[in-house]
């Protein structure tokens, strides 16, 4: 069976509709044309959380230009993005520098950190990456604050809690534009196995920008997701993102003494829950079908 087929399956067998791009990182030209695996690649699918990847990239750019100090401490105040992790959980005003707010932006996916390193590395400069990079199918529209407010105004709830409530029942049929790539930010599993190819072989930022960028995504908490398809030996650096019933991550694996790997697989599951476990264990199954098939030793 083909490494794509492979992964339709995996995602028919999680109940899931899922998009996949692999490729080596090594390098896009004609050497690496046909080394891929694609299912469903360049089809627009929401973005979630990985926008972040984005911010972080702009972020790693605005330090080099010496735009921003990382070490300069920010406070954040109470009144910031909600979400379960990070500051966003905090109840009391929160003083970090620059680089560890982008440190949790990426480790724990921080909302609220990510939409005031957002604010401070320019949303417009933010919005102006994907055509800057060569990622056509990439929009980014805002961030987790204007998700939420979409959220709010969609399912009629007060609070995002309550929306995200609203989101998890089966029982209630409601439409919300955060499950649906035509209105807030998308991008394509193509896109981001490029630009994750390109962060990693150093040509987005400078190579201490670089290193950092590898070392957080590399920090990324998460084990159900990219992680729970491979061995120890093998490391896994990620982004997840997560709205309702889609469930999504991107990231980089590399095995001992081999190429790394870049690979993206966004789903999105027939039923709503909270928790999908089967839905995020397909996004490692299908990952290892698709990395297995480009693994190749470094020479």
């Amino acid at each position: 069976m083909s490494a794509a087929a492979q992964v339709r399956a995996a995602f028919r067998d999680a109940g899931v509709r899922g998009w996949l791009h692999a490729r080596p990182v090594t390098g896009d030209g004609p050497r690496w044309a046909s080394a891929d695996v694609a299912v469903g690649a360049d089809v627009p699918v929401v973005m979630a959380s990985v926008y972040k990847l984005l911010v972080l990239v702009a972020y790693c750019r605005a330090v080099d230009a010496g735009e921003l100090d990382p070490r300069e401490p920010a406070t954040v105040r109470p009144d910031r993005t909600p979400g379960p992790t990070g500051i966003s959980a905090l109840a009391d005003p929160v003083t970090m520098s620059w680089r560890d707010l982008v440190t949790s932006m990426i480790t724990v996916s921080d909302n609220a950190a990510a939409d005031v390193v957002h604010a401070r590395v320019g949303r417009e400069r933010v919005a102006a990456l994907p055509a800057e990079l060569g990622l056509p199918g990439t929009r980014i529209r805002g961030g987790t604050a204007d998700v939420f407010a979409d959220l709010l105004a969609d399912t009629g709830a007060d609070d995002v809690a309550a929306a995200f409530a609203v989101l998890a029942d089966n029982d209630v049929p409601v439409q919300v534009r955060a499950l649906s790539p035509a209105f807030g930010s998308s991008t394509t599993a193509t896109d981001m196995t490029r630009l994750l190819a390109r962060l990693w072989r150093g040509e987005l930022a400078s190579p201490d920008g670089t290193a950092f960028a590898r070392r957080v995504l590399g920090g990324q908490i998460w084990p159900h997701r990219l992680r729970s398809g491979f061995p120890a030996a093998a490391a896994v650096a990620g982004k997840t993102g997560t709205v309702g019933a889609v469930r999504s991550e991107v990231g980089v694996v590399t095995y001992p003494g081999e190429h790394p790997v870049a690979v993206a697989v966004f789903t999105h599951a027939a039923r709503s829950d909270a928790a999908v476990p089967r839905a995020d264990a397909a996004i490692g199954v299908a990952a290892r079908a698709a990395v297995n098939a480009l693994r190749a030793p470094a020479v």
